[in-house]
């Protein structure tokens, strides 16, 4: 039993579909998409000669494209993380991509091992369709992250806005130009929605509901409620920032006392696949004498399986609610 240079050939074919996927992406709508950039990507559409009007529509579209297409077969398995990751292909179009990162993986494997077809097409299916799984899945994690960081410095620009005199729908579009993105756009387009009679309530419940954010039903309800009765709103928002800042850090805090938890339960689980191959490229045949035996590979997917539990019941562990 020998391991060759082939599972490293797979790893480096799966790196380089994630970095096609995230290449291509930039490729399309620009640096500007890139959640390190800096650059509002609103006022940079609005800047290349989009109309207020067709740009609110073009963010609109990309914010509730993925919801619509939930009840697609398979495609609900991404449908919620790209549209928290703020996705703006088309689910159309990241099928495509899927299909494009499958061909590229095949002429890879095709060029660099000499497995079967069947397998080669089985391997290059799964990468395409798992790159872009967990490329959305970091964009949506990071992109969510962002979020909740910003939206108490948001929501404390607001409240000094408020405070100096300016209507409520004037402290939305200072946020959506003060505010980096991903944050800003997203304001915007409750801002531009605001000046073409849209409820900024109803937005904001909107907007909660789509990125599934507990701080913005918040924020929509503390809005709503001002609208209704009245009152003030600045004061609100504060205690309201203070709220979610408090939250915020709380949730940091937890995340830092379970973080040995959750490196412990992922190195349990790969230490035994890194130990399987040190001691292959150490000792080549040690497991010649039972690899032919009838229990072995039932032995194999018993172990598999408990690596497998460990996660699961690690991860639940430290999934902790704040």
């Amino acid at each position: 039993m020998t391991i060759g240079a082939e599972p490293i050939i797979y790893g480096l074919i799966f790196i380089g579909v994630l970095v096609l996927v995230e290449g291509l992406y930039l490729t399309v709508f620009g640096k500007s998409i890139s959640l390190n950039s800096k650059v509002n990507r609103r006022l940079e559409m609005m800047k290349n000669g989009g109309g207020r009007e067709q740009v609110m529509e073009q963010l609109r579209k990309e914010m509730n494209q993925h919801i619509n297409a939930r009840k697609v077969p398979l495609y609900s398995l991404l449908a919620e993380k790209a549209q928290k990751g703020g996705i703006a292909f088309t689910p159309l179009q990241l099928i495509m991509v899927m299909a494009v990162l499958a061909v590229v993986a095949f002429v890879g494997l095709s060029i660099g091992t000499e497995a079967g077809l069947p397998v080669r097409a089985g391997v290059a299916v799964v990468m395409g369709i798992g790159g872009v799984f967990m490329w959305i899945t970091s964009k949506a994690k990071k992109r969510m992250a962002m979020i909740e960081e910003q939206l108490p410095d948001a929501v404390e620009l607001m409240v000094r806005s408020l405070r100096v005199g300016h209507p409520f729908a004037s402290a939305l579009n200072i946020v959506a130009k003060e505010v980096p993105d991903p944050l800003a756009s997203e304001f915007g387009v409750i801002a531009d929605e605001s000046a073409y009679g849209r409820d900024v309530g109803e937005s904001l419940k909107h907007m909660a509901e789509r990125l599934n954010m507990q701080d913005l039903r918040f924020l929509a309800v503390a809005v709503t409620i001002q609208q209704t009765s009245g009152g003030n709103l600045a004061e609100v928002l504060a205690g309201l920032a203070k709220v979610i800042r408090a939250r915020f850090k709380l949730f940091r805090r937890v995340n830092a006392i379970t973080a040995e938890a959750k490196w412990s339960g992922k190195f349990l689980s790969g230490f035994p696949f890194l130990a399987l191959i040190m001691i292959n490229v150490v000792q080549p045949n040690y497991y010649d004498k039972v690899i032919d035996t009838p229990v072995f590979i039932p032995a194999c997917l018993v172990v598999g399986g408990f690596l497998v539990a460990n996660l699961i019941v690690m991860s639940r562990l430290v999934n902790i609610k704040v």
